[in-house]
């Protein structure tokens, strides 16, 4: 088996200089408290620690596997409902990612394509989710600051008849667009620009680039078909006032 990063003092040491070097960084440039990067590096190898224990033990029964995945699926939950800043009722955006997932990973485990045991299930439904995740965050997101924004043009829609869906979904439909973006531009630039995390793990494993590939563009198409269901019902929820904010305006 290949190997690119052997554990080690060696590794240790050059995390910790490139850590020590970021709050360098930080201090001089002045974008933020020192102790943001060491204190992220702290906890990403403290929440990697525990789950590579945990999955270590998981991926073994495809029972535990399906439980490690939905405790994901509530992370990722969580996660984007406080980027939504729209307090409980960005619960709704549990439907969002329901969408997202569920549009892939069954086809997925049903076509035989990713077979239906944990060291497979976890890895593309972790992709899957966490990609779905960071869009339906910035759609949520952006279209509840363009609703606040934009309220003006809203009112003016109602005024003319439209129904408050319709008035909504004018505002906020480019704002999908952009949400999206960063995943069609992931699928375009694929081994011009960057060389993803599943691609270069397969290869690193396996030593094979064409095996490497075909994973790559399964995870990547998946991305975009589950991201495009994630974000069409996210802004219909925002146009619905499911997930709604707050606000000074009425409605909103």
């Amino acid at each position: 088996m290949n190997t690119v990063a052997t554990p080690g003092v060696a590794l240790v040491v050059l995390c910790a200089v490139m850590v020590a070097a970021t709050a360098v960084v930080y201090r001089v440039a002045r974008l933020g408290s020192v102790t943001v990067a060491p204190g992220a590096a702290l906890r990403g190898t403290a929440q990697l620690t525990a789950v590579a224990l945990i999955l270590a033990a998981a991926l073994a029964h495809l029972w535990s596997s399906i439980a490690v995945l939905v405790v994901m699926f509530g992370a990722a939950v969580a996660t984007s409902a406080r980027r939504a800043d729209a307090g409980w009722s960005a619960i709704w955006l549990t439907l969002a990612l329901g969408a997202g997932l569920t549009a892939v990973l069954p086809a997925m485990l049903l076509s035989g394509v990713v077979p239906l045991e944990g060291v497979a299930l976890v890895p593309i439904g972790g992709i899957v989710l966490g990609g779905t995740m960071s869009a339906t965050s910035l759609a949520a997101r952006k279209a509840l600051d363009t609703i606040e924004q934009r309220w003006g043009e809203v009112e003016a829609a109602l005024s003319l008849g439209l129904s408050e869906r319709d008035a909504r979904l004018e505002v906020v439909r480019a704002t999908a667009a952009d949400a999206l973006l960063p995943g069609v531009d992931q699928m375009r630039t694929v081994g011009l620009v960057t060389l993803p995390g599943a691609f270069v793990g397969v290869l690193v494993a396996s030593g094979s680039a064409t095996q490497a590939g075909a994973v790559q563009i399964l995870v990547l198409v998946g991305l975009l078909l589950a991201q495009s269901c994630a974000v069409a019902v996210t802004i219909e929820l925002i146009a619905r006032v499911k997930v709604h904010r707050s606000a000074a305006h009425p409605g909103l």
